[in-house]
């Protein structure tokens, strides 16, 4: 294992972004305080923050300092006052483009209930009852990135593209952390109707004999979709491409509850990402009543999948898990009852550490 010091780039962003960052921010300095880890934490603008200082929305010194961190800890972007710009200068193509320039191709989505939870969600807590499920999702090809692309004024056309070394460095990262569960992989695809499965099916069956240890199953996405919302604790670790990956994981996530609980991590062969799955929420930015936990959950990503500090992030997830334990609320989770605010479900986390 490396000894520290581990060199953490903080994004804020946009939005609620600011705060939640500043909360995980906390943490980090508690865990490294408490276990005497060096942590050399920096700050850089990104998104809509940048764009509001005449910047592009992923300027060269914030890339040139997230390609030399250990660890990445975004917030959010997104900006309404953007929304009618080009794409190119919109706040979210400041996401694209890091995800891309740091090969970041392994997207990481746990979903999970959390202990006094069981009836955030829309399921029956019965049907929710031991929900502990994994999500790879390829990150950087499949639609949102083949070419050729286009639109004319009456058509317009994606390509649907995947090489055979993509789909086997995302397998064999989803049969590792099998490894670490409960040694189960369902592989989700639509290879009853689309050659690109059909390779995608192949490929994951022949890594899947690298671990004979791990038990393969082959799933049809909108059978995946349904299991999901009937019995989610029947998965471990899910693995997909771009496009299902980004609609099942955000199922996964709703069946659990609140968006502000889910944290995600984004690997390549570098400096990881990870970030809250949540938006930047514009309409309570400022407020302080912003749900922390899924930044501070993606803190606790980057400590065991970035810094190799498995037992740091395992106390931070504990510390969580304790605070909702015992009742504590923020708005989003509290139904019209008692809430307490970002800073006060931070303070009692640090204090749980």
């Amino acid at each position: 294992m490396r000894v520290s010091p581990f060199s953490i780039l903080l994004l804020p962003g946009d939005g609620i972004g600011p705060e939640v960052v500043a909360a995980a921010e906390r943490v980090l300095r508690a865990v490294a305080d408490r276990d005497h880890h060096q942590l050399e934490l920096t700050t850089g603008v990104i998104g809509g923050a940048a764009l509001k200082q005449g910047k592009p929305p992923l300027p060269d010194a914030t890339l040139d300092a997230a390609r030399a961190a250990d660890g990445i800890l975004l917030g959010a972007v997104g900006d309404p006052s953007f929304d009618t710009a080009p794409p190119s200068e919109r706040p979210e193509a400041a996401l694209l483009k890091l995800r891309r320039e740091l090969g970041l191709y392994a997207n990481l989505r746990p979903a999970r209930v959390w202990p006094g939870l069981e009836t955030a969600g829309p399921l029956k807590p019965e049907v929710l009852a031991g929900t502990d499920l994994l999500l790879f999702r390829e990150l950087t090809g499949g639609l949102y990135y083949g070419e050729p692309r286009g639109q004319s004024a009456d058509s317009a056309h994606n390509t649907m593209r995947y090489s055979r070394e993509e789909i086997e460095r995302i397998a064999r990262r989803a049969f590792e952390a099998a490894r670490l569960r409960r040694k189960r992989v369902t592989s989700v695809d639509k290879a009853n109707v689309l050659e690109v499965s059909r390779l995608w099916r192949q490929v994951v069956t022949a890594v899947a004999k690298e671990y004979p240890d791990i038990t393969l199953d082959h799933m049809l996405v909108d059978t995946c979709a349904m299991r999901i919302a009937y019995a989610p604790s029947s998965f471990d670790v899910i693995l997909t491409e771009n496009m299902f990956g980004d609609i099942l994981s955000d199922e996964a996530g709703a069946v659990v509850g609140s968006l502000g609980l889910l944290p995600s991590a984004s690997l390549g062969d570098g400096a990881g990402l990870f970030e809250p799955v949540h938006g930047s929420a514009p309409d309570i930015a400022g407020k302080g009543i912003a749900n922390p936990i899924g930044t501070i959950a993606s803190a606790a990503m980057l400590l065991r999948y970035a810094l190799k500090l498995d037992a740091e992030a395992a106390k931070v997830e504990a510390a969580v898990e304790a605070v909702l334990r015992a009742g504590l609320r923020t708005a989003d989770l509290a139904a019209g009852g008692p809430s307490v605010s970002t800073t006060e479900m931070t303070e009692r986390i640090v204090a749980a550490l």
